[in-house]
Formats: structure tokens, C-alpha cells, sequence
């Protein structure tokens, strides 16, 4: 397969989860518009990107600084990029430096790396920035996260303690049986609701990111 037939079978893929995700939106009585897809370009080319770029597409993310800082800058400003995953605390200032259309940390799992970030967003002038607590729902060795029984205490710090960090919700990464994965995601609600009523959001105030292109109907 050349280059060009492949970035474009990469929009067809792009397009088909797209219309996936809508009708699963359907189904749980939301409008596709309530759900996002962001496509992670991890091990992608930046042609890749940039081709779904040109077909629409504006949310991207990758799950290492490295890649997102290389790529971010040969790329439309106006994308909004994600960092996904863990995030160590000596890279948040790489990653502020280099991606300034940074949209969202998926990824916060504990208290020192909320600090680094708040304290670096403040220090490039920087509007707040928008993050999601990472919660290992499969309770896997393998998968970064904090233990659901500690999901009120972190975003409470993110919340109340970052005032340049804008608490907006939780992500998990199922696991790699995807047949168990509905439990997974049926744990991350229950940690919203808890985390709702602790700290007085709205329920519709509130971000979930669960679910990769082969199990994110489960997370309906």
C-alpha cells in the first residue's frame, strides 16, 4: 500500500468510527454532538494528522510528550490537542513549552504532577488548563491511575488547590480484554457521581473520556 492510500483508508477509518460514535450516542439518548472523538496520532506520521486535519477533524492526541512536541509545531495551531496517559512531573514543562494549543491533560494520577502542572501553566502565562483525573478502573499493575476509593480526594485537590488548572472530569483505559471492560466504565460513572455530589458539580459540567476504537460502545 503507498503512503497516500494509506492516509486516506486513515480518514475512511476516521469517518467510520465517527459515525460509530453517533449512533452510539443515539442509543444512550445523547446527540452525537454531547461525544468526542479524539484521534491519537501515536507512532503516526504528521502527513497522517495533517490529512485528517484537512477532512475536519480538530482533536488529536498522543500518549508521549516526545511525539506530541514534535509534532504540534508542524501542525495547525488550532488543533486541540490531548496529552493522554501518564504524565511525569519533569515533563510538564517540555510539554507546556512546546504545544501552546494544548487542550486537555488526560492523565492527572496524583497530587505532585497536579502541582508541577499548575505551577507551570501559571509560570508560561497560560490560561488555565483543562485536566481529567486518570482512575485505574481494571485495577491492572500495568496501568497508571489512582484507585477509585481516592477519586473524590484527587480531583478535590485538582479543584480546590490548582487555580490554574480546570478540573473537568475522569478518563480510564479499560482493559485489554475488552469482554470485561463494561465494568470498567460502569466504575468511572459510579466515581463521577461520587465525585459530583462531594464536590457539588453538575452532572452535565462533567467529562468522561473511556473507550478506544474498539470497546467505546461499551462506554455508552
Amino acid at each position: 500500500m503507498t503512503a497516500p492510500a494509506a492516509e486516506g483508508a486513515a480518514a475512511a477509518a476516521l469517518r467510520a468510527v465517527l459515525a460509530r460514535a453517533g449512533r452510539a450516542a443515539e442509543r444512550s439518548g445523547r446527540a452525537a454532538e454531547a461525544v468526542r472523538v479524539v484521534a491519537v496520532g501515536k507512532t503516526k506520521p504528521v502527513s497522517m494528522v495533517q490529512q485528517l486535519y484537512d477532512a475536519g477533524h480538530r482533536y488529536f492526541g498522543e500518549n508521549y510528550v516526545q511525539e506530541i512536541v514534535t509534532k504540534a509545531p508542524q501542525l495547525p495551531e488550532d488543533i486541540r490537542w490531548h496529552f493522554i496517559g501518564h504524565l511525569q512531573s519533569n515533563k510538564v514543562k517540555p510539554l507546556l513549552a512546546a504545544v501552546p494549543n494544548l487542550h486537555m491533560v488526560e492523565g492527572v494520577d496524583n497530587e505532585k504532577v497536579a502541582n508541577h502542572l499548575d505551577r507551570a501553566v501559571n509560570s508560561f502565562g497560560r490560561e488555565p488548563l483543562k485536566v481529567l483525573v486518570q482512575v485505574n478502573t481494571s485495577g491492572e499493575e500495568s496501568k497508571s491511575g489512582i484507585d477509585p476509593s481516592r477519586c473524590v480526594d484527587l480531583a478535590r485537590h485538582v479543584k480546590l488547590a490548582c487555580p490554574h488548572l480546570i478540573f473537568s472530569g475522569l478518563m480510564t483505559i479499560g482493559m485489554k480484554d475488552y469482554s470485561s471492560t463494561p465494568e470498567n466504565f460502569k466504575a468511572l460513572v459510579n466515581c463521577k457521581l461520587e465525585v459530583c455530589k462531594a464536590l457539588e458539580i453538575p452532572t452535565e459540567q462533567f467529562e468522561l473520556s473511556m473507550g478506544m476504537s474498539g470497546d467505546f460502545e461499551q462506554a455508552e
